[in-house]
């Protein structure tokens, strides 16, 4: 948790997050999970944050409760409580006596109270044994880097030299930064009204402004009127790259929800088509450009079915922010890691290939094409778009500006400043 919570609401947050583990573990997505609880408040809030915190963690605490326990949980709610004891308990050892003592109270609501002395007796053998069980799973990859061990083959592979830092990267709480909408207000005024509400911020570059200390969107001055919006740096990277100019036709397919979309209205004025396949979250990015007093042609579409959206008139720069595995995003989205499955990544490969052929039909001779992807994996990203070259002898590819990179492509691996994100840009000659 972000604050301390007192003892009668930790109790409540674990058994909350308990619940959201529970159905990650069942498949089912986070964000889905906490759509449909009944979590509120500053409840709510602490069990988002301790149910992140427990699946970042879930490679270790999966390990460890094969340790401590006789033999594997039937009850899923009670496992996901053990799993939030445990990371809590190891990141906050100073606050050992609460945690159990609230563990303990938040058992007493399964099952009538009947897991009580299971969870208190697996909690105490933790630190009674705190030494030998972590020594233990410092030893074991996946309890060591928290990852499932595809996921760190993949990476070993794809990121020789960095895989470890990523690693430890996706194991992390992510970076609050903001895009400062230059078309409203100035990014160094801005950064004094920040500083002026007591939020520690500093500046990235013209447009990005991180914060020290993430916090609610409601402290951040300015927001709801559409001063600013929350969008990593690495994502911020898109809309430079693509080099938009005046009275240019742009698309931005996959554009849900609009943060790219918006930046590309922020920096010219464009004729801008934001396609997305779902219609729900279509509807998120008509909402954050009215925020932003801006204005696009938002569209419902599958971006492989050209014939069902497009006029039939070229774009001059498109935007392919193709779905992908999210892998350079995944300590926004820990479930990802653990309900994936390496099988997903061709697949994920083979949506991203149709896409781009699709679009490239749709961009006018001498125009540009942005292929971006918010994953680490080379699959999806340099395999990919070096597959596009080989199938389009129309595609050229162009050098990305502050790299010095011969293939012309740019890969942001996670640090503390931005996530993941991958970018090649392409030219039709």
């Amino acid at each position: 948790m972000s604050t301390p919570q007192r003892s009668a609401s930790l109790a409540e947050a674990l058994l909350g997050a308990a619940q959201l583990i529970a159905a990650v573990l069942g498949g089912r997505n986070f964000d889905v999970a906490l759509a449909v609880s009944p979590l509120a408040g500053v409840t709510r809030a602490a069990a988002m944050d301790i149910g992140y915190t427990a699946l970042r963690a879930y490679g270790r605490g999966d390990f460890l409760l094969g340790l401590l326990l006789e033999k594997p949980l039937k009850e899923a709610v009670l496992r996901g409580l053990l799993l939030a004891a445990l990371a809590r308990l190891e990141a906050r050892p100073e606050e050992a006596h609460t945690t159990v003592d609230q563990a303990v109270t938040a058992a007493s609501q399964l099952a009538r109270g009947r897991f009580k002395g299971l969870v208190n007796g697996v909690l105490r053998s933790f630190l009674r044994r705190r030494e030998e069980l972590l020594a233990l799973a410092d030893a074991d990859p996946v309890a060591r880097w928290r990852h499932p061990a595809w996921w760190i083959a993949r990476l070993r592979q794809d990121h020789p030299d960095h895989w470890e830092s990523i690693l430890a990267a996706g194991n992390t709480h992510p970076p609050l930064c903001l895009r400062v909408n230059n078309r409203r207000v100035a990014s160094a005024d801005f950064l004094i009204r920040l500083n002026a509400a007591g939020i520690a911020a500093h500046a990235l570059d013209d447009t990005a402004i991180l914060l020290d200390k993430p916090v609610p969107v409601e402290r951040i001055p300015g927001f709801a009127e559409g001063l600013c919006s929350v969008q990593d740096w690495g994502a911020q990277t898109a809309a430079g790259l693509l080099d938009v100019q005046d009275g240019m036709r742009v698309l931005d397919a996959c554009a849900a929800p609009g943060g790219k979309a918006a930046h590309l209205l922020e920096t010219a004025l464009v004729d801008l088509t934001a396609l997305d396949a779902d219609a729900a979250r279509a509807a998120r990015i008509t909402d954050n450009l009215r925020r932003l007093g801006l204005a696009a042609t938002v569209k419902v579409g599958d971006a492989r079915a050209v014939d069902a959206w497009w006029d039939g008139r070229p774009f001059d720069r498109i935007l392919a922010d193709v779905p992908c595995s999210a892998s350079g995003v995944v300590r926004r989205h820990p479930d990802a890691k653990w309900l994936r499955r390496e099988s997903d990544i061709a697949g994920f490969a083979a949506t991203q290939s149709a896409i781009v052929d699709a679009l490239w039909r749709t961009l006018g001779t001498g125009g540009k094409m942005l292929y971006a992807s918010c994953s680490v994996f080379g699959e999806e990203n340099a395999r990919q778009v070096a597959a596009f070259v080989g199938r389009h002898a129309d595609a050229r590819r162009l050098p990305i500006p502050g790299t010095t990179t011969r293939d012309a492509q740019l890969q942001h691996l996670p640090d503390a400043e931005h996530d993941g994100f991958y970018y090649a840009l392409l030219q039709k000659d």
